[in-house]
């Protein structure tokens, strides 16, 4: 092999594998931000076909709706702390701070923040939905196909 091919063999080598590593790189900085979707059933049962479940301290989201008769203010703090369903098992999600003004109980809503046990999740944001004909698209995919059935948990009786 000659000198002057033997360098451009060296040169594209040495492209490939930086292109490589910042590639590599990047993944795994975005590892860090990513926030997984489930709704409360998804969070306790798993998610998918092996029922994969979330790890304690995994970012994510989570969205259903506010049980009636849940939501625990502190009177000193903006703390707040309420539950959520959909069609299975509740969820709590404890939010330190403001919460949206369309926030009602009986509201759909959207949660993110941190999972700290494996059915309470400390949120730093949350999302309510603004009428009834707006679902999140992640909402959406998540409810579609699913037969719509009477939850486990009475939400008029508050058991």
């Amino acid at each position: 092999m000659n000198p002057r091919r033997k360098k451009r063999l060296l040169a594209v080598t040495a492209i490939v594998f930086g292109i490589g590593a910042v590639i590599g790189l990047v993944l795994y900085a975005l590892q860090e931000n990513i926030n997984l979707f489930y709704t409360p059933s998804e969070l306790i049962d798993g998610k998918g076909p092996n029922l994969e479940k979330p790890h304690i301290g995994q970012k994510l989201r989570i969205g259903g709706m506010v049980v009636p008769g849940s939501v625990v203010r502190n009177e000193s703090s903006l703390e707040v702390s309420f539950k959520l369903i959909d069609t299975g098992p509740l969820v709590t999600i404890r939010y330190q701070g403001i919460l949206p003004d369309l926030f009602r109980e009986g509201q759909g809503i959207v949660a993110q923040g941190v999972l700290v046990e494996p059915d309470v999740i400390e949120a730093f944001e949350v999302l309510a939905k603004h009428d009834e004909e707006y679902m999140p698209a992640e909402v959406a995919e998540a409810v579609k196909g699913i037969k719509h059935e009477k939850p486990k948990y009475n939400l008029d009786s508050g058991n």
